[in-house]
């Protein structure tokens, strides 16, 4: 089996998992978003690392060999950092996010904790490590930023574009047809999500791709090792949405 073909099977596997259809009632999105807000999270420190990989941020400034990657990925840091909030106003994806738990009545202690904590100096490791936090988020943060702050950048841009960029809209497109059908979604919910899937479907997933491949070029090792950070990353999102059920099921949700 090819990697390509593994990450298919993997990615195909991720987009019918249980968790999607399971949304049915207000209960069980408040234990969904209570997880998800750390993916929410700590896609800024892979969007982060890219920036400092690919645009030019030191000082004296010096311009960036490829133009175009500076473009797609200061494009990216505005939409995600002060976006449109459909109110008149600006808003961090990650902002908008909190409103939706808030909105919703989900429970932001854990990520709170966290934040807090990092805040206050303690390493995110240990930070992580707190009662509060589920073992899967845990894990998927720590990938994640293992990654952002020691991976090669082709492998940080694989992860971007197969666990991000190019994954959200289809997965979004399941959260939100299942929300609207049981009636289970909130209105800064039901925003955030149809935000991401409009800006990622039809341009950040694309040019995701195009970063992707050009930082690969015709290198086989990169090639390989960006396809092994994907089938990760995919696999991490597995494992997150598993921790998600497990909660339903352990409260009788």
């Amino acid at each position: 089996m090819t990697g390509i073909h593994k990450l298919e099977i993997i990615r195909d596997g991720l987009l019918s998992h249980p968790m999607y259809k399971e949304m049915n009632t207000p209960d069980r999105v408040r234990v969904l978003m209570k997880h998800h807000v750390f993916a929410v999270w700590d896609f800024m420190s892979l969007l982060k690392r890219l920036q400092q990989s690919v645009t030019s941020i030191e000082v004296p400034w010096l311009p960036y060999a490829i133009p175009s990657y500076t473009r797609f990925i200061n494009e990216i840091v505005l939409a995600e950092e002060s976006d449109e909030d459909g109110r008149g106003g600006y808003a961090s994806h990650f902002q908008l996010y909190l409103e939706a738990m808030e909105e919703s009545g989900a429970d932001a202690a854990p990520i709170n904790a966290f934040l807090n904590a990092i805040k206050n100096g303690v390493d995110y490791k240990k930070a992580l490590e707190q009662d509060i936090i589920p073992s899967t988020v845990a894990k998927f943060v720590t990938f994640n930023l293992n990654l952002s702050l020691k991976g090669q950048v082709h492998e940080v841009a694989s992860a971007f574009f197969y666990g991000r960029e190019g994954l959200i809209p289809d997965m979004f497109k399941l959260l939100v047809d299942s929300l609207k059908k049981e009636g289970s979604s909130n209105e800064r919910l039901n925003y955030y999500l149809r935000r991401h899937i409009e800006l990622d479907e039809d341009k950040h997933g694309p040019l995701a791709e195009k970063l992707l491949s050009d930082l690969c070029g015709d290198d086989p090792k990169k090639k390989e090792e960006a396809i092994q950070i994907a089938q990760i990353s995919l696999q991490m999102r597995k494992n997150l949405w598993d921790g998600v059920l497990m909660e339903i099921q352990e409260k009788g949700l």
